[in-house]
C-alpha cells in the first residue's frame, strides 16, 4: 500500500495535469441542476444529473460529489495546502482511564438513541425529515453537553436542507484535534426524497456510537489534553457531501487533524460469520489503521481483518482527500455486509444486526478518543 503521502503527492499532480472545469461550463451546468462527480482519486471529474447519480449508486458505483467544493480544492492544491504531515501514533498505554469508561457504555442507551433515528420517514438530506433529523441529533447533543465547560455543540450549514453537527471538546492545551464521524442521513434508492428508509444500520449504529461515546465523557467530565470533536456528517449517501464541506473548511482554515476515525455501519455480522472489525486499507492511513488496530487487541472482545472498499466509500475519504489522517474500521469484510441497506429494510429486526457487535465499536470508539488525547 502506498504512503498517505504518495496518495496525496499523486492526487496533486492528476490535478496540475488536468484541465480545469471553466467557469462558463461550472455556472451553466449548475444552472442546469447538473452536478460535478469524482469517480476514482485524481481523476478528471465528470457532469451527471441527479437522476445519473442516484443510478450510480444504484450500480454500486461510489463517488464524491464535489460540486460545491472543487473550486475550493482547486485552489488549495494550486496553494499546496493539501499535504499530508506523518504523525506517530502512541502505543497503548492509559488502560487506567479507558477501562472504567467502557463499564459506562450502555446498549439500552444505544437502543433509544437509534429507536428515534429510525422513527423519521428517511434521513434523506434533502427532504424535511432529514432536517429533523439533524435537530434530534443536535438537540440531544446540546442537552448532554449543557452546563458542562469547554464543551460546544453547533449546527454546520450547507446548500441543502440537511445541516451537519460538530460537538467540540476543549482540550487542556491547544493542539491538532481528534475527529469522530458518523453520517447521519440515509436513502432509499427506490425513492430518495420521499421512500421509508430507516437506515438502523447505515448508519444509524454510527450515529448512535457517536451519541453514546459522547454521553459517555461528558457525563465522566472527561478533559482531553488536546481537543477532541464529534461529527455527524450530513449527505453522505450524495457523495459525501457534508463531511467534504468541513473537510475543506479545515484545510483552509489551516486546522490541524491528528487522527479522524469513521463510524459508518457497526451492527451487521451475516448469520454464520464471525463478528470482527474489517480495517479498510484504501485511502486511509495506514499508521491510524495500524494504531487501532491495536485498540482491538486490548480492549475488545473481537478480533479484526482488513479490507477495501473503494474511492469515495464514506465519510473518511474526505478528510483523506484534504491531506489528513482518516481510518474506517467497518462492520464486516466488505462484500458480506448488511444486504438491506438503502432500503426500507434497514432496520434492527434484520437477522444478523446486533447491538452487541456495536457496543464493540463503541468500545474503539471510546478508547481511541481517550488513547490519543489523554495527557
Amino acid at each position: 500500500m502506498q504512503s498517505l503521502l504518495g496518495f496525496v503527492l499523486l492526487a496533486l499532480t492528476a490535478l496540475a495535469a488536468a484541465v480545469p472545469v471553466a467557469r462558463s461550463e461550472y455556472d451553466t451546468n449548475v444552472a442546469a441542476g447538473l452536478r460535478l462527480l469524482r469517480l476514482e482519486k485524481g481523476a478528471e471529474p465528470v457532469w451527471k444529473s441527479e437522476d445519473e447519480k442516484l443510478q450510480l449508486k444504484i450500480d454500486g458505483q461510489n463517488f464524491l460529489d464535489i460540486t460545491e467544493v472543487y473550486e475550493r480544492s482547486e485552489k488549495l492544491a494550486a496553494n499546496k495546502k493539501v499535504a499530508a504531515k506523518k504523525v506517530n501514533y502512541p502505543s497503548i498505554s492509559h488502560q487506567d482511564a479507558v477501562n472504567p469508561l467502557l463499564e459506562d457504555l450502555s446498549i439500552d442507551s444505544m437502543k433509544g438513541y437509534l429507536t428515534k433515528l429510525t422513527s423519521f420517514n428517511n434521513r434523506y438530506y434533502r427532504s424535511s425529515t432529514g432536517r429533523d433529523a439533524s435537530d434530534y441529533i443536535f438537540n440531544t447533543a446540546t442537552a448532554l453537553a449543557r452546563g458542562k465547560d469547554g464543551i460546544t455543540v453547533s449546527a454546520f450549514n450547507h446548500s441543502f436542507t440537511q445541516y451537519s453537527i460538530i460537538a467540540h471538546i476543549d482540550g487542556a492545551s491547544d493542539g491538532p484535534v481528534t475527529i469522530l464521524g458518523g453520517h447521519m442521513d440515509s436513502i432509499n434508492l427506490r425513492s430518495a426524497m420521499s421512500g421509508r428508509a430507516p437506515g438502523a444500520d447505515d448508519d444509524g449504529s454510527g450515529t448512535m456510537n457517536l451519541l453514546e461515546i459522547f454521553r459517555v465523557l461528558t457525563e465522566a467530565g472527561y478533559t482531553p489534553a488536546t481537543p477532541v470533536e464529534f461529527q455527524w456528517y450530513a449527505g453522505e449517501e450524495g457523495g459525501l457531501l457534508g463531511s467534504q464541506d468541513i473537510a475543506t473548511q479545515y484545510a483552509e482554515d489551516g486546522v490541524e487533524v491528528y487522527a479522524m476515525m469513521q463510524l459508518d455501519m457497526t451492527a451487521y455480522t451475516a448469520p454464520g460469520r464471525t463478528p470482527h472489525v474489517s480495517f479498510m486499507t484504501d485511502n486511509v492511513d495506514s499508521g491510524l489503521t495500524t494504531f487501532e488496530k491495536s485498540l482491538v487487541d486490548e480492549y475488545l472482545s473481537i478480533g479484526y481483518d482488513t479490507g477495501r472498499c473503494g474511492y469515495g466509500c464514506s465519510d473518511h475519504a474526505s478528510w483523506n482527500e484534504n491531506g489528513y489522517p482518516s481510518s474506517m474500521p467497518f462492520e464486516t469484510t466488505f462484500g458480506t455486509d448488511n444486504p438491506n441497506i438503502h432500503s426500507a429494510s434497514d432496520t434492527v429486526n434484520v437477522n444478523g444486526f446486533s447491538f452487541e457487535q456495536s457496543l464493540e465499536f463503541a468500545k474503539l470508539g471510546l478508547a481511541y478518543i481517550v488513547e490519543l488525547t489523554s495527557a
